[in-house]
């Protein structure tokens, strides 16, 4: 007898059995994964019926894990695992990966739309309370699914493919189903090359800083300037702040290019009248840092600029994001002369609770409202009452997204102070701020002497 076609004996059963399970739950491991897809991809090698492979990943499990120790966490698991296999269908398996992935081979799962059907299913049963003892537990998860064949004939492929998708779908949010396609496999290329890009850009540091006029709409003289990012890639080309901000703040780097951009950012509103100020925007990534007031200032005592000059951006979705840690770090600024802006008021969910548990200096009126108030009843309303609110509090003011006169016109009549937007100047480079400075503020500056 050959020895390939000897019988296992019961030793060598009990270490293939252990070789291909999960010793935490006792489901099956990614062995016994790869050995169940292999054995479905021959027995239908003659009649190529599709089947699925899929993975769901819980959403925010480490920080549970961290909160409630490793015991409850692997109670969790377990608990997802005894769930996971009482609701799979009838001939279907089910697998644990490392920490808290699990997976299944789905031979009665055809096309994308069967395949979605089954991650909303798994997503209501894993979604209900875990019962740790003395609490219950929420949690959510996310799925990425690849079919055999379309996404590939290997299992090494249609696994790989089944990450690109739980990828795509952890970087929409919680709770997410995606099934692989080659336009999925696309965009994630594209963002992954983003990715690339602007990390090389970040440590090239070629991330440029433009400037906004900020002015009185009493006589249109400038009062200071917002920074804002502006990324221009030699393959990429313009890439908005929109998306890399966020992609910053998502891949965790968003520190290295804030500071990078405050640093040029101070650095030019050195060569402005010392009146000026320069307003620049803190990521709710930064509010959560108890870091992130000592950094700011690290870098104004570097550069050589006044904190009482600086102004800081942050919208109210950031300083939810984590109360107490914001609340220190506006404190620590606000000690040293360095203004607090509240941006995009109104288009929260509690405005009027942040600014009684915050003390800010200034409040920016959304360009939502201020770009409907010449046509809306009900945005030129809201905006009459920010206005009376934010002067009882002794708040300043400023509009977004002024483009017409007419908007400028009715924001000074309602007796809002200062405004920003196309109307007065677009966001341009160092260089040319200097230029719209000598134009906009000392020849004009010149010609009110004179008059």
């Amino acid at each position: 007898m050959k020895s390939a076609e000897i019988p296992l004996g019961p030793v060598s059963q009990e270490a293939q059995a252990t070789a291909y399970t999960d010793p935490l739950t006792g489901l099956g491991n990614r062995h016994r994964m790869r050995e169940r897809t292999r054995q479905l991809s021959l027995e239908r090698a003659s009649d190529p019926a599709p089947f699925t492979i899929g993975i769901a990943n819980l959403d925010a499990f480490k920080p549970i894990n961290d909160l409630f120790g490793v015991e409850a966490g692997d109670e969790i698991l377990c608990q997802v695992a005894h769930r996971l296999k009482a609701c799979i269908p009838d001939g279907a398996t089910v697998t644990r990966h490392d920490g808290d992935e699990f997976a299944f081979v789905l031979p009665l799962v055809f096309e994308r739309v069967g395949a979605e059907k089954f991650g909303q299913m798994i997503r209501e049963v894993l979604s209900a309370p875990y019962d740790l003892g003395d609490r219950n537990v929420r949690l959510s998860a996310s799925f990425g699914f690849a079919i055999h064949p379309f996404a590939g004939d290997e299992f090494d492929d249609l696994l790989k493919n089944a990450e690109t998708a739980l990828y795509r779908s952890k970087r929409r949010g919680r709770g997410q189903i995606t099934v692989y396609s080659k336009e999925i496999a696309q965009e994630m290329k594209r963002a992954t090359q983003l990715e690339q890009a602007l990390r090389n850009a970040i440590i090239s540091d070629v991330i440029d800083v433009h400037f906004q006029p900020i002015v009185s709409l009493a006589n249109n003289m400038v009062l200071g300037f917002e920074a804002l990012a502006r990324w221009n890639d030699p393959d990429l080309g313009f890439v908005s702040p929109a998306v890399f901000v966020p992609l910053a703040e998502e891949r965790g780097f968003i520190d290295a290019l804030s500071e990078a951009l405050l640093r040029k950012a101070a650095e030019a509103a050195l060569s402005w009248p010392r009146e000026l100020f320069l307003s620049f925007n803190l990521s709710s990534a930064q509010l959560m840092d108890p870091g992130t007031s000592s950094s700011v200032l690290a870098i104004l005592a570097r550069v050589g600029l006044d904190p009482h000059r600086l102004e800081l951006e942050i919208t109210e979705t950031a300083v939810m994001s984590s109360a107490d840690t914001a609340h220190r770090i506006i404190a620590d600024l606000r000690a040293v002369g360095v203004r607090i802006s509240l941006d995009d008021f109104g288009t929260g969910q509690s405005s009027l609770g942040r600014l009684r548990e915050f003390i800010f200096d200034k409040v920016k009126i959304d360009r939502a409202f201020v770009s409907r108030m010449n046509s809306d009843r009900a945005s030129e309303h809201i905006i009459k009452a920010v206005l009376a609110m934010c002067e009882g509090l002794e708040l300043r003011v400023v509009a977004e997204g002024i483009e017409e006169h007419a908007e400028a016109a009715k924001l000074k009549a309602l007796g809002c102070a200062m405004g920003q937007g196309y109307y007065f100047g677009k966001p341009v480079d160092s260089v040319a701020t200097l230029r719209y400075l000598q134009t906009h503020y000392f020849e004009a500056a010149s010609e009110r002497e004179i008059a």
